[in-house]
This record gives C-alpha cells, structure tokens and sequence, in this order.
C-alpha cells in the first residue's frame, strides 16, 4: 500500500465546492475520477478541507491510497492532468508520504487570501476571480480592524448556520492586507476554520472600508457572538486556498 499526498490547483466557479455532493460536480469527484483512470483502479481522495462553491485554489492538498507504486510522477501527473485539462483543475505536484499521513488530520495551518479589486470599471482579466468594489475602501481603518481578528476566539459571530464545526473557537495566527496597484489581497493563516469564516471576515473589513463600521467594531461583534449581527460575506469568486502547511 501506498500513501500519496497530491497539490491541487483549480477555478471553483463551475463547482458546487470542494465536497462531493448531489446538487453538482465536485473538485474531489472530478479528481477522483481521473486518478482511478490513471491508476486502474478506484481511488479515494481526503481532502485538507473543503472551499464552498465558486472558490478557487493554488494549493489545496489531498492524500490516497494506491496498491501501485507511481515510480515516475512527472509521466504520472501528465497523464492525470489530460484528464483534467478541460475541467480548469491541474494536479501540481505528487509526493510518497508516510502511510499514516492525512491531509486534513496533519495539518498545521492553512493560508487563504481574498482579493478585491477596487476600482471604478470592471476587469475581464478578474472576472469571477475577485470581487470588484468600485467604492475606494480605507485601507488604513481596514490595516487597523484586520488585527482584531488575531489570536484565539469565538468565532460564532463569523460562522455559517450550516457550519457542522463542534466549536467554533478558532485561533488565527496571521491577518494581514496589502495593496499592490488596484488589487487589496487579504491574507488569514490558522490551522483550520469555520464554514465561511474567511469571507464573512472580509464581509466585516469590507464596511470598516467603506466606513460603515468603526475598527473596533469588529472586536465588538467577536465578543458578542451572534450572527446575524455580521456583515453579508464576500462572495466566493475572491476567495483561494494559497497553501496548506504540513
């Protein structure tokens, strides 16, 4: 038996999300699909986590099993992105793990980025890959709201109704947003969160921008714990799962 870890880059517009569901395609079933092509035989893949409809990623990681031995994985990769090629997924990169590694259960901490374009006119080059806000956003009122994000709390205030988390205490190590020309990019690094819990963060950075809301609203609404206190979420299309840490 062999444990492999696979990198997965993909658009997840045309996708139901991450998860395997029965309202859509799925990245893990499209996936799952091309392996078991490849290798002769079915395979199963865990991912580190899931991303919702319409979110992106450059590198989500998943672990499978395989009774063969893959001994050349650039013939390996080529032959599993044929498959992939018209589904805008790409398997990057293929490693031997120990047989006792998960790609959820031994993560460390996992990047996301959100990226709003901040401009007046609309972006063919960004579309359905960034959210556009033609408002210009205070970026020093946002520098100073993203740091109440930092640290161990509850997150209940930032979490999905759906979410089937057990606790929704969440410790974000990171939080940090720079500009490069017309583009805002807002970086969150924790070992794991909460359904929706990056975009509804970035939902509330969005307000402070537009000076709805204080800075310190935002360590307002962590302790007092309701959702529907939150601001509506940044929608999917800017989110992307940069990394997952192992």
């Amino acid at each position: 038996m062999f444990n492999y870890q696979i990198v997965i880059e993909y658009l997840g517009t045309n996708y139901v999300g991450w998860q395997i569901q029965k309202n859509g395609p799925s990245i893990q079933l499209i996936v799952q699909k091309a392996l078991t092509k490849v290798l002769g035989s079915k395979i199963k893949i865990n991912g580190s986590g899931r991303t919702d409809a319409g979110v992106h990623a450059k590198g989500q990681s998943a672990n499978f099993i395989s009774n063969r031995e893959i001994k050349d994985k650039y013939r390996f990769l080529n032959s599993v992105n044929f498959f992939l090629k018209k589904k805008t997924i790409s398997i990057t990169k293929i490693k031997k793990k120990n047989i006792n590694f998960h790609a959820r259960h031994s993560v460390k901490a996992k990047i996301y980025k959100y990226i709003i374009l901040n401009r007046k006119t609309n972006s063919p080059i960004y579309d359905k890959r960034a959210w556009l806000v033609k408002n210009k956003l205070n970026l020093v009122e946002m520098k100073k709201g993203i740091k109440f994000y930092l640290g161990t709390h509850n997150f209940t205030s930032m979490r999905a109704a759906s979410c089937g988390a057990k606790s929704p205490i969440r410790t974000i190590t990171k939080a940090c947003i720079n500009k490069s020309s017309d583009k805002i990019i807002i970086t969150f690094v924790s070992k794991s969160f909460l359904q929706k819990q990056v975009r509804s963060m970035v939902g509330c950075l969005k307000y402070v921008g537009e000076n709805k809301w204080k800075a310190k609203k935002i360590k307002s609404l962590i302790n007092q714990k309701k959702r529907e206190l939150c601001a509506p979420p940044a929608p999917p299309e800017g989110l992307y799962l940069e990394k997952v840490i192992y």
